[in-house]
């Protein structure tokens, strides 16, 4: 009897190890991706933080799930973040705006932000090298970039002295820039003008006021709200004939003048490398916050016949491409 009752408990064990095996399995660890952009005009960027996650051992839906968050406007946000930390997922990838408002919910979820200033003098990070507690990730410092596309614009327009720098005001990295290219300005006897558009409306609206105030020359802030409608942007300085400088390659390719930047998409798929190799077990804080390396300039000739500009061959020569 019980050497029956044996085989009838280890038959038992072995129906039941299937069971308990696709159960393990089926345990996947959940990351959240948080982006202040729209699910179908960026729906690139979640492609390419896939890539990144595939580029550490992640394929999603075989080895890691992803709760995705679209906080299009502002007021849903908070409502967001507070959903992602009560499933406690395993790991928060935080892209633009949302990256400081994650910093402040959470101590405990790992953070995993790109923003585009400096997260030390922000007071996200205690240093870029050693970043402390549960956060890191890469960070553009896009509101250091504008006293380039100043100089820049002064190759090309050496005679112009009104510059217009167009920005969300509902994005704080946004502002900063403004703030970084004062000082140059001044000592230069230039003026720049911040001009404001939270919405597609308002962005027309602007362009008409650069028109009335004679603008020779202006600068697109970066963020979701002007790459999602770079094409828009691109035809309303051509059409109005204000030269226009961008901070990623596809303004340029989408006719506008010229672009100088990092490259955002390259920055979303480190965001993703990063997640998978804390996945694997690395502690935030043992991961630096990444900074740019390479910045690209590109240049579109077409536009700038168009603009009854010609690029001086200095220009022509530190450009990383030239569209024809």
């Amino acid at each position: 009897m019980r050497r029956r009752a044996f085989i009838t408990l280890l038959d038992g064990a072995t129906a039941a190890w299937p069971v308990a095996a696709r159960a393990q399995q089926s345990a996947m660890p959940v990351v959240g991706f948080l982006n202040s952009g729209d699910p179908n005009a960026d729906a690139d960027l979640a492609a390419v933080f896939r890539n990144g996650l595939r580029e550490a051992g992640y394929i999603e839906g075989q080895n890691v799930a992803i709760e995705y968050r679209w906080a299009r406007d502002n007021s849903t946000l908070q409502g967001m973040i507070d959903d992602l930390v009560r499933r406690r997922v395993a790991v928060i990838t935080a892209t633009g705006n949302p990256a400081a408002r994650v910093a402040a919910v959470t101590r405990t979820i790992p953070v995993v932000f790109t923003i585009g200033f400096d997260p030390v003098e922000a007071g996200i990070v205690a240093s870029l090298a050693r970043p402390g507690a549960n956060l890191t990730g890469i960070t553009t410092l896009n509101n250091l970039i504008g006293t380039k596309w100043l100089g820049l614009f002064h190759d090309l327009l050496p005679s112009a002295t009104r510059f217009a720098l167009l920005i969300n005001p509902n994005n704080p990295d946004e502002g900063s820039i403004a703030e970084n290219i004062k000082p140059m300005a001044s000592a230069k006897g230039w003026q720049i003008e911040t001009v404001e558009a939270a919405t597609s409306d308002e962005i027309d609206t602007a362009f008409a006021s650069l028109v009335q105030k004679r603008t020779e020359a202006l600068m697109i802030a970066p963020g979701a709200l002007f790459r999602r409608r770079l094409v828009k942007l691109a035809t309303l300085a051509t059409r109005h004939a204000i030269p226009a400088i961008y901070p990623i390659p596809q303004f340029a390719e989408a006719g506008g003048l010229m672009s100088y930047g990092t490259s955002y998409v390259d920055t979303i798929r480190q965001a993703g490398v990063y997640v998978g190799r804390i996945l694997k077990g690395a502690k935030p804080t043992d991961l630096p916050v990444l900074q740019p390396t390479k910045f690209e300039f590109v240049i579109n000739l077409s536009t700038a016949k168009a603009l009854d500009l010609t690029f001086p061959p200095g220009l022509l020569a530190i450009a990383d491409r030239v569209i024809e």
